[in-house]
């Protein structure tokens, strides 16, 4: 079955010198950085605010597929896309572009989670309508 992912937000970030490895390319575990930036940036556009304490977003999986090695210097372009949302979760895909090619792929499963009992929570209707509307 096909998703429908929808494109909630997009960013673009410097490559720093520091983001490269001893094999002079970006490092894979940056790429976990650039997403995560992005979904932070994206949920805090949303009027969430990501701290600890009462209910909030939580990853419970996440994955890159390496396409192309990104190196210094450069601006990556993080594309955020979401499926539509479950009742206490929803898929994240990334995308990231160099010069509008495209150099890796990535995914997040984000859960609406009670962070003192640990345990998930509904996503709160008015997140849901607004990732029903995007």
């Amino acid at each position: 079955m096909e998703h429908q992912r929808k494109l909630v937000h997009v960013t673009h970030m410097p490559i720093r010198w520091g983001d490269m490895d001893a094999y002079g390319h970006v490092n894979n575990t940056v790429y976990f950085r650039y997403m995560e930036q992005a979904r932070v940036e994206w949920i805090e556009a949303l009027g969430v605010q990501v701290r600890p304490g009462g209910d909030g977003p939580v990853i419970i999986n996440t994955g890159c597929t390496f396409l192309k090695p990104m190196h210094y210097p450069g601006t990556v372009e993080v594309r955020t896309y979401v499926d539509p949302p479950g009742r206490s979760s929803v898929q994240s895909h990334v995308d990231m572009l160099i010069d509008g090619e495209l150099v890796a792929e990535g995914a997040a499963k984000i859960v609406w989670m009670n962070t003192q009992s640990g345990k998930s929570v509904p996503i709160p209707d008015h997140l849901r309508e607004m990732l029903d509307a995007e």
